[in-house]
């Protein structure tokens, strides 16, 4: 019965506001009582427009919000690829380009906006884009790889026209920015705020002209475009290639020929709960027009989205408006606009502060109250916007700022202050999270954390969303957390485990200042008990970072875990993998035919990984050093896949081969992984080397990332994939081979001397107080330790050795290979296979009452 009073919703379009909606849909149960269907346009599902410059560092994979391509709940089915041509209101009907019709109880129109394009004299030449989709990154991408596009021009100078200029400039054109304003984001800047920004830019090697009106774009024999010419009979501008980022127009075509009411500018007229004049149509996002406005930020559509669904499950929530600050790093320059930023209201004050040689400028305009006092109502940062995360939140809160409001945008150590937040500010824009919401996430009779209170800024991101969309009130959500813990008297227990009351770095110093070598005086002199396993394996890897010895000898081969202490991986049905190290994913076809012989030999399945490596599946415990002996008669070793260490620098051809590659990557990815191979860390490490700005080897998703420029290497730190992918970001540009070997040594010490347990370098980073930390110790040596981080990093490449071999010239390591030790030459029966695809795969041993029948023999460490 209930299944016929299922209603169906029907969303068209899937950009980052309709896949906000459909979260919201299942996160707030309107799929216990609606079945979603989602129409998108484009190719691929939603993806994060807000970081598309990054397309070219890190790829489209990286930047989609559902990388499954599909939702988890059922109930929600997503059609990618399917353009609506025409909605039957009446009918409550959609149709597709193809001819599918959909019927539909209610429609949420996503359609979001499309660039605009000023109909000049040339727009339709060849080489002229514009900014918007991945598909135009690709194709700018293409066209600006050909050899005779030298220089380019960007037509508009505000937020996407400075994001296309960014683009141009990574892919190594001569970059030009145009804009009929006085100055560069005449929206949210003003005149002096403009006028920093552009030293910034133009430091950078781009060129600016602003004030200037396109008159047409000119054809070269080609029929490429090949300049522009100016109004005003100004010298036209020799440029190979024109990307349009002159604002956009709402999509809302659908909705004019489906008769529905549209505002004067444009967009879908809905009135405050995104209803539009049909009852049944709402519309959110840049498509929208609440009260006839057209809001252009993601933060707007979002709160769109959740008023929608709100009305759907009959609430009562209102669009009133949004906040169209802004906080980002464009060409590497901080720049934020927040409230009131050009002082329209009545009696305003500005404030301000500026370092033309820092390059910094600040404005904050303010206003007197009835009490005497002043209130914040809006602001300018540009060249460090370091205080946004506090200014924003007040202006127009009505909150009295101190009697001396200017120390507010003064630097440290020269005034300034710093300034609590009430309740109700709201932290996050895009999200529409205040102080409150954040604070009672770390309220102990908080229920969000798996049932209790988080302990964490991280955990508070999770379950909030606060600072989860753009970013930028993430250190504000932080002090919050560390602010609140203060005050309550409320401390995070950080100890590494019940047995050391300290944390993995703490015990990193005790151990290396007091020159321990086994784990029983460590725990003897610094902790307590006998050890765990989480314990254990920390001080393994700890001691072997510091020594660097065999992870088999004696006093240290109880503390590994499976893996480590079999030096394989152990998968599922107690078979092991055997992974042998290919540096940068070079290899000799006479290495490859062994592999693939060794492979047929013991009947192992084979798979080339994602690190450029070849991973053997199905080994026997028993088989290993056979494996391995082959292997490293042929000059192979242990790829580490099994421990907390360096695993691959995957790397492109480079120059090499590469008609784009302008360094050899290859080269220098297999000197890096050779260099810090077997280096024990607080997790594993994985590296990347690309020859170009195309970014083929995704070295910005890793721990570590090289990539190669005209006057040398660009060195990303603090990335990674998994299931919670983080971007890399610069430390340092333009080094030379030695200066990036120091810089990568001093990192990757650093690391493994201050991390916590199992914390990869991208938490590390943000915990250890961010990129500009690391950089000070990194690169500006500001805690002189440069020299020692060196060192210690020399000290491990003059002592490694591959544990492979060594294993394998040691009787007492080798006995350990048995399946059973009072059956040293029975292989264990429980490890059986099927076949799938033409190769092995696990079969797993049949449970009786749900235990797994091991039989009489003793398994080696115990049932696996």
């Amino acid at each position: 019965m209930a299944s016929h009073l299922r209603r169906t919703l029907v969303v068209v379009g899937h950009g980052m506001v309709a896949h906000r909606f459909v979260q919201a849909a299942i996160e707030r149960g309107l799929t216990e009582t609606h079945d979603i269907v989602v129409l998108g346009a484009e190719d691929r599902p939603a993806y994060d427009r807000v970081a598309l410059t990054s397309f070219f560092e890190v790829g489209a994979e990286a930047l989609s919000l559902l990388p499954s391509g599909r939702y988890d709940d059922p109930r929600v089915t997503l059609h990618t690829g399917v353009e609506v041509a025409a909605i039957d209101a009446s009918a409550r009907t959609v149709t597709t380009v193809e001819g599918m019709t959909t019927h539909y109880d209610e429609l949420v129109l996503a359609t979001g906006a499309a660039p605009f394009v000023p109909p000049v004299p040339g727009h339709d030449l060849g080489n002229v884009f514009v900014y918007r989709t991945i598909e135009d990154l690709e194709a700018i991408r293409a066209a600006a790889g050909r050899p005779e596009v030298r220089a380019g021009a960007v037509i508009g100078g505000g937020l996407l026209g400075l994001e296309a200029a960014n683009a141009l400039h990574q892919l190594g054109v001569e970059t030009h920015v145009v804009e009929m304003a006085p100055r560069l984001m005449a929206v949210q800047v003003d005149d002096a705020g403009g006028a920093t920004l552009r030293r910034h830019v133009e430091a950078l090697g781009l060129q600016v002209h602003t004030g200037v009106a396109t008159e047409r774009l000119e054809a070269g024999g080609s029929g490429d475009v090949a300049a522009l010419a100016f109004a005003g009979g100004e010298e036209s501008l020799p440029v190979d290639l024109v990307v349009f980022s002159a604002g956009i127009r709402p999509r809302d075509a659908l909705a004019r020929s489906a008769g529905l009411e549209i505002a004067e500018r444009g967009g879908v007229l809905v009135d405050e709960r995104c209803r539009s004049s049909d009852p049944h149509v709402w519309a959110i996002g840049e498509c929208a027009a609440p009260a006839g406005r057209m809001y252009g930020l993601v933060a707007p559509g979002y709160t769109m989205a959740e008023v929608v669904v709100d009305a759907l499950l009959g609430g009562t929530g209102a669009f009133t408006g949004a906040d169209m600050s802004t906080k980002l790093k464009l060409l590497g320059v901080d720049v934020a606009s927040f409230g009131d930023a050009h002082g329209a209201a009545p009696d305003s004050l500005d404030l301000v502060f500026a370092d033309a040689v820092a390059g910094i400028y600040k404005k904050l305009v303010v206003r007197e109250t009835d009490s005497g006092s002043y209130e914040l109502l809006g602001g300018v940062l540009v060249g460090d916007a370091s205080a946004y995360g506090v200014l924003r939140p007040l202006a127009g809160s009505g909150m009295a700022l101190p009697d001396n409001p200017e120390e507010l945008i003064l630097p440290a150590g020269r005034g300034g202050l710093e300034l609590g937040l009430p309740d109700d500010a709201q932290v996050c824009s895009c999200n529409d999270v205040t102080t409150a919401q954040i604070r009672g996430a770390v309220e102990d009779d908080a229920t969000l954390n798996d049932g209790g209170p988080c302990t964490d800024a991280a955990c508070v991101t999770r379950c909030t969303r606060a600072g989860s969309t753009c970013g930028s009130c993430k250190p504000t959500v932080k002090k919050i957390v560390e602010d609140h813990f203060a005050a309550t008297g409320r401390t995070v227990d950080r100890s590494l485990c019940e047995h050391f009351a300290m944390t993995r770095q703490e015990l990193f110093e005790v151990v290396a200042v007091r020159g321990l070598q086994r784990f029983d005086d460590v725990i003897a002199g610094h902790g307590r008990g006998r050890g765990c396993d989480i314990c254990k394996p920390a001080v393994a890897s700890i001691l072997a970072s510091l020594l660097n010895h065999h992870v088999l000898d004696p006093d240290h081969v109880t503390l590994q875990d499976t893996n480590d202490a079999y030096l394989a991986n152990i998968q599922k049905n107690g078979s092991y993998s055997v992974v042998p190290r290919i540096p940068g994913g070079e290899i000799t076809p006479e290495k490859l035919i062994v592999i693939g012989e060794v492979a047929r030999d013991f009947g192992l399945y084979t798979q080339i990984t994602g690190g450029q490596r070849i991973d053997l599946f199905g080994a026997r415990l028993e088989d290993l050093p056979v494996i391995w002996k082959r292997l490293v008669d042929a000059g192979m070793e242990s790829g580490h896949a099994y421990g907390k260490s360096l695993r691959t620098v995957k790397s492109c051809v480079g120059s090499t081969w590469c008609r784009y590659g302008v360094q050899d990557s290859v080269g220098l990815a297999i000197e890096l992984e050779l260099r810090y191979r077997g280096l024990r860390s607080p997790h594993k490490l994985k590296g990347g080397v690309s020859g170009c700005a195309r970014e083929c080897a995704e070295a910005r998703g890793k721990d570590f990332g090289v990539i190669a420029t005209e006057k040398g290497w660009n060195l990303y730190v603090g990335g990674n994939g998994g299931a919670v992918p983080v971007h890399a970001q610069l430390l340092a540009g333009d080094l030379d081979r030695e200066t990036l070997l120091r810089y990568l040594d001093r990192f990757l010490m650093y690391y493994v001397r201050t991390a916590d347990r199992l914390q990869r370098t991208a938490p590390w980073v943000e915990a250890i107080g961010g990129l500009d930390r690391v950089r000070e110790v990194v690169v500006d040596d500001v805690l002189g330790l440069a020299d020692d981080l060196e060192a210690a990093m020399a000290r491990h490449v003059d002592s490694y050795a591959d544990e492979w071999a060594a294993t394998l010239a040691d009787p007492a390591k080798l006995a350990r290979f048995v399946s059973f030790v009072n059956a040293p030459g029975v292989p264990d029966p429980h490890v059986s296979f099927r076949d799938e695809r033409g190769q092995i795969a696990p079969d797993l041993p049949a449970a009786v009452d749900g235990v797994v029948q091991l039989g009489a023999t003793i398994p080696v460490g115990g049932a696996r």
